[in-house]
Protein backbone atom coordinates (compact mmCIF):
# COMPACT_ATOMS: atom_id res chain seq x y z
CA UNK A 1 0.00 0.00 0.00
CA UNK A 2 0.91 3.27 -0.69
CA UNK A 3 0.28 6.71 0.80
CA UNK A 4 1.35 10.53 0.59
CA UNK A 5 2.86 12.20 3.45
CA UNK A 6 5.10 14.61 4.22
CA UNK A 7 8.80 14.64 5.67
CA UNK A 8 11.43 16.12 7.33
CA UNK A 9 14.80 14.44 6.95
CA UNK A 10 16.26 15.87 10.28
CA UNK A 11 19.25 17.80 8.85
CA UNK A 12 17.34 20.57 7.41
CA UNK A 13 13.90 22.38 7.62
CA UNK A 14 12.92 21.79 3.99
CA UNK A 15 9.32 19.85 3.88
CA UNK A 16 9.50 16.51 1.44
CA UNK A 17 6.23 15.69 -0.53
CA UNK A 18 7.43 11.79 -0.33
CA UNK A 19 5.36 8.80 -0.92
CA UNK A 20 5.00 5.67 1.90
CA UNK A 21 5.30 2.43 0.67
CA UNK A 22 3.73 -0.16 3.68
CA UNK A 23 5.30 -3.70 3.00
CA UNK A 24 7.53 -5.58 5.57
CA UNK A 25 8.09 -2.16 6.50
CA UNK A 26 7.88 2.25 5.98
CA UNK A 27 9.75 2.96 3.11
CA UNK A 28 9.84 6.47 1.99
CA UNK A 29 9.89 7.66 -1.35
CA UNK A 30 10.88 10.80 -3.06
CA UNK A 31 10.72 11.06 -6.89
CA UNK A 32 11.05 7.31 -7.74
CA UNK A 33 14.13 7.08 -5.06
CA UNK A 34 13.74 5.53 -1.78
CA UNK A 35 14.98 8.06 0.97
CA UNK A 36 14.72 6.35 3.90
CA UNK A 37 13.32 2.78 5.12
CA UNK A 38 11.68 2.97 8.99
CA UNK A 39 11.30 -0.50 10.52
CA UNK A 40 7.69 -0.87 11.72
CA UNK A 41 9.01 -1.61 15.06
CA UNK A 42 11.11 1.27 15.18
CA UNK A 43 8.14 3.79 14.41
CA UNK A 44 6.83 6.05 17.28
CA UNK A 45 4.63 8.69 17.60
CA UNK A 46 6.25 11.93 17.45
CA UNK A 47 5.44 15.01 20.19
CA UNK A 48 4.27 17.78 19.36
CA UNK A 49 1.06 20.05 19.35
CA UNK A 50 -3.00 18.57 18.86
CA UNK A 51 -3.46 17.63 15.46
CA UNK A 52 -5.38 15.92 12.85
CA UNK A 53 -2.08 14.94 10.93
CA UNK A 54 -0.14 11.57 12.09
CA UNK A 55 3.05 12.44 13.15
CA UNK A 56 5.64 10.18 13.25
CA UNK A 57 9.21 10.06 14.22
CA UNK A 58 11.51 6.86 14.15
CA UNK A 59 13.88 5.50 17.06
CA UNK A 60 16.52 4.43 14.22
CA UNK A 61 16.64 7.37 12.16
CA UNK A 62 17.94 11.16 12.97
CA UNK A 63 16.72 12.44 16.17
CA UNK A 64 14.35 15.30 14.34
CA UNK A 65 14.04 12.78 11.27
CA UNK A 66 9.74 13.65 11.19
CA UNK A 67 7.05 12.29 8.96
CA UNK A 68 3.44 13.99 8.61
CA UNK A 69 0.41 11.52 7.43
CA UNK A 70 -3.18 13.43 6.61
CA UNK A 71 -4.49 10.97 4.81
CA UNK A 72 -7.19 9.12 6.98
CA UNK A 73 -6.29 5.60 5.48
CA UNK A 74 -2.58 6.06 5.33
CA UNK A 75 -2.93 6.46 9.06
CA UNK A 76 -4.71 3.19 9.47
CA UNK A 77 -2.46 1.07 7.81
CA UNK A 78 0.79 2.29 9.48
CA UNK A 79 -1.13 2.13 13.04
CA UNK A 80 -1.74 -1.68 12.32
CA UNK A 81 1.68 -2.05 11.29
CA UNK A 82 3.23 -0.67 13.90
CA UNK A 83 3.05 -2.26 17.07
CA UNK A 84 5.05 -0.04 19.35
CA UNK A 85 3.45 3.08 18.13
CA UNK A 86 2.74 4.76 21.59
CA UNK A 87 5.29 3.42 23.17
CA UNK A 88 7.46 6.16 24.90
CA UNK A 89 4.98 8.74 24.16
CA UNK A 90 3.19 10.41 26.83
CA UNK A 91 4.77 8.52 29.94
CA UNK A 92 7.58 8.04 28.71
CA UNK A 93 8.51 11.68 27.63
CA UNK A 94 6.82 13.21 30.44
CA UNK A 95 9.59 11.01 33.00
CA UNK A 96 11.88 12.17 31.19
CA UNK A 97 10.90 15.91 31.73
CA UNK A 98 10.30 14.67 35.28
CA UNK A 99 13.71 12.54 35.58
CA UNK A 100 15.92 15.62 34.17
CA UNK A 101 14.21 18.27 36.51
CA UNK A 102 14.62 16.47 39.37
CA UNK A 103 18.42 16.34 38.64
CA UNK A 104 18.21 20.01 38.12
CA UNK A 105 16.87 20.67 41.34
CA UNK A 106 18.98 18.32 42.99
CA UNK A 107 22.30 19.88 41.32
CA UNK A 108 21.08 22.96 42.73
CA UNK A 109 20.55 21.17 45.94
CA UNK A 110 23.88 19.83 45.91
CA UNK A 111 25.88 23.02 44.91
CA UNK A 112 23.89 25.05 47.75
CA UNK A 113 24.75 22.13 50.46
CA UNK A 114 28.12 21.73 49.31
CA UNK A 115 29.57 23.22 46.74
CA UNK A 116 29.20 26.79 47.80
CA UNK A 117 30.02 26.12 51.17
CA UNK A 118 32.84 24.11 50.38
CA UNK A 119 33.94 27.15 47.54
CA UNK A 120 33.79 29.67 50.51
CA UNK A 121 36.29 27.75 52.49
CA UNK A 122 38.99 27.90 49.80
CA UNK A 123 37.69 30.80 48.47
CA UNK A 124 38.00 32.96 51.37
CA UNK A 125 41.92 32.72 52.07
CA UNK A 126 42.61 34.32 48.54
CA UNK A 127 39.77 37.52 49.24
CA UNK A 128 42.74 40.20 48.99
CA UNK A 129 41.86 42.29 52.20
CA UNK A 130 41.10 45.23 50.80
CA UNK A 131 38.05 43.75 49.32
CA UNK A 132 36.59 42.64 52.38
CA UNK A 133 37.70 45.99 54.30
CA UNK A 134 35.55 47.35 51.40
CA UNK A 135 32.81 45.08 52.27
CA UNK A 136 32.99 46.12 56.04
CA UNK A 137 32.55 49.61 55.50
CA UNK A 138 29.63 49.35 52.91
CA UNK A 139 28.08 47.02 55.30
CA UNK A 140 28.48 49.77 58.23
CA UNK A 141 25.65 52.00 57.24
CA UNK A 142 23.27 48.90 57.16
CA UNK A 143 24.32 48.26 60.46
CA UNK A 144 23.70 51.38 62.08
CA UNK A 145 20.20 51.48 60.26
CA UNK A 146 19.47 48.07 61.76
CA UNK A 147 20.25 49.23 65.28
CA UNK A 148 18.84 52.18 64.67
CA UNK A 149 21.60 53.38 67.66
CA UNK A 150 23.98 56.11 68.35
CA UNK A 151 27.83 55.52 68.33
CA UNK A 152 28.75 56.07 72.02
CA UNK A 153 32.10 58.85 73.25
CA UNK A 154 32.31 59.33 76.27
CA UNK A 155 36.40 59.35 76.17
CA UNK A 156 36.87 57.40 78.96
CA UNK A 157 35.09 54.26 78.39
CA UNK A 158 35.89 54.15 75.03
CA UNK A 159 39.83 54.28 76.60
CA UNK A 160 39.48 52.23 78.57
CA UNK A 161 37.53 49.35 75.89
CA UNK A 162 40.58 50.25 73.26
CA UNK A 163 43.02 49.38 76.03
CA UNK A 164 41.45 46.10 76.29
CA UNK A 165 40.92 45.38 73.17
CA UNK A 166 44.80 46.54 72.01
CA UNK A 167 45.80 43.79 75.20
CA UNK A 168 43.72 41.29 73.07
CA UNK A 169 44.92 42.31 69.49
CA UNK A 170 48.35 41.87 70.49
CA UNK A 171 48.08 38.80 72.62
CA UNK A 172 45.79 37.21 69.71
CA UNK A 173 48.23 38.15 66.95
CA UNK A 174 45.89 40.41 65.03
CA UNK A 175 46.37 43.31 63.41
CA UNK A 176 43.69 44.69 61.20
CA UNK A 177 41.01 44.42 63.94
CA UNK A 178 39.54 48.17 64.71
CA UNK A 179 38.62 49.62 67.71
CA UNK A 180 35.94 48.90 68.71
CA UNK A 181 32.15 50.66 68.32
CA UNK A 182 29.88 50.89 71.31
CA UNK A 183 26.22 51.80 70.20
CA UNK A 184 23.47 52.37 72.02
CA UNK A 185 21.52 49.72 72.37
CA UNK A 186 19.58 47.53 75.19
CA UNK A 187 20.15 44.15 73.15
CA UNK A 188 23.30 42.65 74.55
CA UNK A 189 25.02 41.79 72.31
CA UNK A 190 28.85 42.11 69.96
CA UNK A 191 29.98 41.35 66.80
CA UNK A 192 32.30 41.65 64.36
CA UNK A 193 32.22 42.82 60.68
CA UNK A 194 34.45 41.78 57.65
CA UNK A 195 37.60 43.40 57.83
CA UNK A 196 38.03 43.62 61.33
CA UNK A 197 35.28 46.60 62.32
CA UNK A 198 33.72 45.13 66.22
CA UNK A 199 30.93 46.47 67.27
CA UNK A 200 29.51 46.49 70.62
CA UNK A 201 26.14 47.50 72.31
CA UNK A 202 25.97 48.78 75.29
CA UNK A 203 23.41 46.19 76.39
CA UNK A 204 26.20 43.85 76.53
CA UNK A 205 27.92 46.30 78.87
CA UNK A 206 25.18 46.54 81.16
CA UNK A 207 25.07 42.18 81.40
CA UNK A 208 28.36 42.04 82.06
CA UNK A 209 29.80 41.52 85.87
CA UNK A 210 33.31 41.24 85.25
CA UNK A 211 36.03 42.86 83.23
CA UNK A 212 37.15 39.23 82.17
CA UNK A 213 33.51 38.36 80.49
CA UNK A 214 33.57 41.02 78.53
CA UNK A 215 36.90 40.52 77.46
CA UNK A 216 36.07 36.89 77.02
CA UNK A 217 33.46 38.22 74.51
CA UNK A 218 35.50 40.49 72.76
CA UNK A 219 38.01 37.76 72.53
CA UNK A 220 35.57 35.46 70.99
CA UNK A 221 34.73 38.34 68.43
CA UNK A 222 38.59 38.65 67.59
CA UNK A 223 38.57 34.90 66.87
CA UNK A 224 36.14 35.52 63.68
CA UNK A 225 38.27 38.63 62.72
CA UNK A 226 41.45 36.32 62.97
CA UNK A 227 39.56 33.38 61.17
CA UNK A 228 37.58 36.13 58.65
CA UNK A 229 34.63 33.82 59.69
CA UNK A 230 32.57 36.84 58.78
CA UNK A 231 33.72 37.31 54.74
CA UNK A 232 33.12 33.37 54.54
CA UNK A 233 29.56 33.14 55.74
CA UNK A 234 28.79 35.96 53.34
CA UNK A 235 29.74 33.89 50.56
CA UNK A 236 28.37 30.64 52.09
CA UNK A 237 24.73 32.23 52.73
CA UNK A 238 24.67 34.26 49.23
CA UNK A 239 25.01 31.38 47.48
CA UNK A 240 26.06 31.81 43.53
CA UNK A 241 25.16 35.17 42.86
CA UNK A 242 27.03 36.71 45.92
CA UNK A 243 30.17 34.44 44.94
CA UNK A 244 29.55 35.35 41.34
CA UNK A 245 29.85 39.16 42.65
CA UNK A 246 32.41 38.57 44.70
CA UNK A 247 34.24 37.16 41.66
CA UNK A 248 34.11 39.78 39.68
CA UNK A 249 34.64 43.02 42.04
CA UNK A 250 31.30 43.27 42.59
CA UNK A 251 30.65 43.93 46.13
CA UNK A 252 28.77 47.18 47.03
CA UNK A 253 26.21 46.90 44.99
CA UNK A 254 22.82 47.87 47.33
CA UNK A 255 21.68 44.34 47.38
CA UNK A 256 24.68 42.84 47.99
CA UNK A 257 25.37 45.28 51.30
CA UNK A 258 21.56 44.92 52.36
CA UNK A 259 22.09 41.34 52.48
CA UNK A 260 25.26 41.45 53.93
CA UNK A 261 24.05 43.69 56.83
CA UNK A 262 20.86 41.44 57.40
CA UNK A 263 22.96 37.98 57.42
CA UNK A 264 25.94 39.22 59.68
CA UNK A 265 23.44 40.21 62.38
CA UNK A 266 20.51 37.42 62.00
CA UNK A 267 22.72 34.48 60.69
CA UNK A 268 24.84 32.21 63.08
CA UNK A 269 28.29 30.87 62.46
CA UNK A 270 28.54 27.28 62.19
CA UNK A 271 29.95 25.22 65.07
CA UNK A 272 33.15 24.75 63.55
CA UNK A 273 33.78 28.57 63.27
CA UNK A 274 32.25 29.05 66.79
CA UNK A 275 34.68 25.76 67.92
CA UNK A 276 37.39 27.96 66.56
CA UNK A 277 36.99 31.43 67.69
CA UNK A 278 36.18 30.21 71.72
CA UNK A 279 39.81 28.17 71.29
CA UNK A 280 41.30 31.56 70.09
CA UNK A 281 39.26 33.26 72.81
CA UNK A 282 41.25 30.81 75.30
CA UNK A 283 44.32 30.86 74.29
CA UNK A 284 44.27 34.35 74.06
CA UNK A 285 42.54 34.92 77.55
CA UNK A 286 45.65 32.04 79.06
CA UNK A 287 48.42 34.64 77.53
CA UNK A 288 46.78 37.53 79.32
CA UNK A 289 46.76 35.40 82.39
CA UNK A 290 43.30 35.43 82.39
CA UNK A 291 40.28 32.38 81.98
CA UNK A 292 37.80 32.16 79.00
CA UNK A 293 35.23 30.64 81.12
CA UNK A 294 33.50 34.01 82.20
CA UNK A 295 32.86 34.04 78.37
CA UNK A 296 30.61 30.94 79.44
CA UNK A 297 29.00 32.54 82.37
CA UNK A 298 27.95 35.89 80.66
CA UNK A 299 26.57 33.98 77.54
CA UNK A 300 24.55 31.71 80.15
CA UNK A 301 23.01 35.03 81.99
CA UNK A 302 22.10 36.30 78.29
CA UNK A 303 18.53 35.79 77.32
CA UNK A 304 18.26 33.81 74.53
CA UNK A 305 14.82 36.34 73.21
CA UNK A 306 15.26 38.69 70.40
CA UNK A 307 14.36 41.97 69.98
CA UNK A 308 13.18 44.25 67.24
CA UNK A 309 14.50 41.37 64.88
CA UNK A 310 18.30 41.59 65.37
CA UNK A 311 19.68 37.94 67.77
CA UNK A 312 21.20 38.46 70.97
CA UNK A 313 24.68 37.22 71.05
CA UNK A 314 23.18 34.03 72.47
CA UNK A 315 20.98 32.94 70.06
CA UNK A 316 23.82 33.81 67.12
CA UNK A 317 26.04 31.90 69.37
CA UNK A 318 24.57 29.17 71.26
CA UNK A 319 26.56 28.04 73.91
CA UNK A 320 26.40 24.19 73.98
CA UNK A 321 27.50 22.09 77.12
CA UNK A 322 30.46 21.27 74.57
CA UNK A 323 31.52 24.28 74.13
CA UNK A 324 31.45 25.39 77.87
CA UNK A 325 33.35 22.34 78.87
CA UNK A 326 35.76 23.17 76.06
CA UNK A 327 36.05 26.83 78.03
CA UNK A 328 36.30 25.15 81.21
CA UNK A 329 39.60 22.81 80.20
CA UNK A 330 41.22 25.32 78.51
CA UNK A 331 41.04 27.61 81.19
CA UNK A 332 43.75 29.00 83.16
CA UNK A 333 43.92 30.13 87.05
CA UNK A 334 43.69 34.28 87.37
CA UNK A 335 47.43 35.00 87.98
CA UNK A 336 46.69 38.82 88.04
CA UNK A 337 49.92 39.24 86.06
CA UNK A 338 48.36 41.51 83.80
CA UNK A 339 45.50 44.01 84.14
CA UNK A 340 42.86 43.70 81.87
CA UNK A 341 41.36 47.22 81.56
CA UNK A 342 43.90 49.29 83.74
CA UNK A 343 44.40 51.07 86.93
CA UNK A 344 40.74 50.90 87.70
CA UNK A 345 40.35 47.45 86.58
CA UNK A 346 36.38 47.95 85.80
CA UNK A 347 33.93 47.48 82.75
CA UNK A 348 33.66 51.15 80.99
CA UNK A 349 29.79 51.50 81.63
CA UNK A 350 28.46 54.29 79.44
CA UNK A 351 30.67 54.46 77.37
Amino acid sequence: MDGQAVYFDGQTNRKHSVVLRIADRLEIVEQDAVVAVWPFADVRLADGPPTALLRLACTSALPLARLEVADEATKQAIVSHCPLLAAGRGGSQIMRIVFWSLAAACSIFGLAAYGVPAVADRLVPFVPQAWENRVGEMVDRQIRFFIRGNACSAPEGQAALATLVGKLKSAGGIDNAHEPLVLSSKIPNAFALPGGKIYVLDGLLEKAQSPDELAGVLAHELGHVKHRDGMRKLIHDGGTSFLIGLLFGDVTGAGAVLFAGRSLLDASYSRDAERDADAFASQTMRKLGRSAVPLGELLLRIPGAQAKGISTILSSHPLTEERLEALKKAQAPPSGVVTIFGPQDRIPHGV
